[in-house]
């Protein structure tokens, strides 16, 4: 349905709740077509692939192709000899994308969508637990004698006394779950809107919890998976901001490319063959306030020449994967895309483009990259975790299973038909940033970094009181050690 007497106001706010930015110029065009409809939205939406801003050209391209459309080509014989060529390319690759939202997202914002988004959360934690314990459905845990376990999801936790309640739902009904003892601590530092079982016995109406189940990972093989090479971990790099450290950034390439360091060091960097980096590639517009006054290079797409001229330094061996944060050129609700083409295009051919989260395949080693927004909210909820550590809040979200179990905090969430924050298969790595703290550990096998920094602290840093650590450099051989470089500093 054509939607008429719509102003630009109107426009853009249909083209945010899809997470997408629209030009005012654009809108008015749109305004001016006679043609806007939610399809409309849609299409444009799909044209635009995730691109940060929807211009004025790509409007008008859109709009010209609607009234003069394109015949389709004939469809070309399938050749054998294709098939071969795409069968060799797939089995010799050793980076393959297992889980990205890149050029999937159908998120339109509606109340539909919204269900959709929980139900899909819902089912896949339900189904992991439901692997560990005899779950049985909320609204007929009442008819159970004895011991019964249920598995819903965290609508609210309030306390009476040093008892903890937790109302539990899923698709059947709610239940109210009493914790004491241990139970009801466990239960303090539940976040909310994340899954979780409980085991117990019904007494009236309330069932009294003996045991809360997180989903959590099982202890993983990872020491199994030994490799001869070596993955480099970075975040956080802020291009284009007056605070980028280029003097320790030109230390790194030089180690890297060894040129600096002893006979061990040099032997060390001769066997990095992967470098990740978990977002925030460049300082962004207008991510706080006063930003401007932080920034070296006031244009975005200056400031990723930029990142790109030094991402060219890197030694063309050495495979770079790139995945987004909040400071970048993408729509500001996780999951995020991978970085437009017209970005994309301004790096060496040795960098790889993936989304935030995304799930890849590096020789067999599965490594999970988040850019880890969503620390901020876990921190705030759990007071024993700090950024001084930033593992320790890695460890909670790898029990949980859910890369930001916490809707409507800090961290924007678009509600996508399926919910892709939710860890269903275990990493051997997973590789968060966006604190600007260094950590790394083991939980069950799974290696947790949280990669630095490569920008000194900002006026608006320390209005907040964050303190970073940068220059730290996470380097990993996969079943083996973990080396710490330091190029800050002493």
């Amino acid at each position: 349905m054509v939607i008429k007497n719509i102003d630009a106001a109107t426009v853009a706010k249909k083209f945010l709740v899809r997470g997408y930015n629209i030009d005012p110029k654009a809108a008015e065009l749109l305004c001016k077509s006679g043609l806007f409809s939610d399809d409309i939205v849609d299409k444009i939406c799909c044209v635009a692939n995730g691109g940060f801003i929807i211009e004025k050209s790509v409007v008008e391209e859109f709009l010209r192709n609607l009234a003069n459309p394109k015949p389709k080509p004939e469809p070309k014989p399938k050749l054998k000899v294709e098939k071969k060529i795409n069968e060799v390319k797939t089995s010799s690759s050793p980076l393959k994308v297992i889980k990205d939202i890149t050029g999937k997202s159908s998120c339109q914002g509606s109340v539909e969508d919204f269900l959709m988004y929980f139900n899909s959360r819902l089912e896949k934690l339900t189904k992991i637990i439901r692997s560990r314990v005899n779950t049985t459905p909320i609204a007929y845990a009442g008819k159970v004698k004895g011991n019964v376990s249920v598995a819903g999801l965290v609508n609210e936790v309030y306390e009476r006394g040093d008892r903890c309640y937790i109302r539990l739902e899923d698709n059947t009904g709610m239940i109210t779950c009493v914790a004491t003892g241990k139970n009801a601590e466990i239960a303090r530092e539940l976040l909310g809107d994340e899954v979780i079982g409980v085991t117990g016995v019904i007494k009236g109406s309330s069932l009294y919890a003996n045991r809360i189940i997180f989903p959590d990972v099982p202890i993983n093989g990872n020491g199994e998976k030994k490799k001869d090479f070596y993955m480099v971990f970075l975040s956080d790099t802020h291009f284009g901001s007056k605070e980028f450290l280029e003097r320790e950034w030109k230390m790194f390439i030089n180690w890297l490319n060894g040129e600096v360091g002893g006979k061990k060091s040099q032997e060390l960097a001769e066997k990095i063959r992967y470098i990740i980096i978990a977002g925030d590639i460049v300082d962004g517009i207008g991510v706080y306030p006063g930003q401007e006054e932080d920034l070296a290079i006031k244009d975005i797409y200056g400031q990723y020449e930029f990142a790109a001229s030094h991402l060219e330094e890197i030694p063309k061996h050495i495979k770079v994967i790139v995945s987004p944060g909040n400071h970048d050129a993408v729509r500001q609700a996780e999951p995020q895309p991978a970085f437009d083409g017209e970005i994309r295009n301004l790096f060496p051919k040795n960098v790889e483009h993936v989304g935030n989260p995304a799930y890849v395949d590096i020789e067999g080693v599965k490594v999970l990259i988040y850019h880890g927004r969503s620390i901020d909210d876990i921190i705030s909820k759990i007071p024993r975790l700090s950024y001084d550590e930033p593992q320790k809040v890695m460890e909670e979200i790898l029990k949980r299973r859910h890369l930001s179990p916490i809707y409507g905090g800090r961290t924007p969430l678009a509600p996508e038909k399926e919910d892709y924050l939710v860890i269903e298969d275990v990493p051997d790595v997973f590789h968060c940033g966006h604190i600007h703290t260094y950590g790394t550990g083991f939980y069950r096998g799974v290696f947790m970094v949280n990669s630095s920094t490569w920008q000194a602290q900002t006026d608006f840093q320390k209005k907040v009181n964050l303190n970073p650590m940068p220059g730290n450099v996470a380097v990993y051989r996969p079943g083996g050690e973990v080396v710490r470089l330091r190029f800050y500093g002493e």
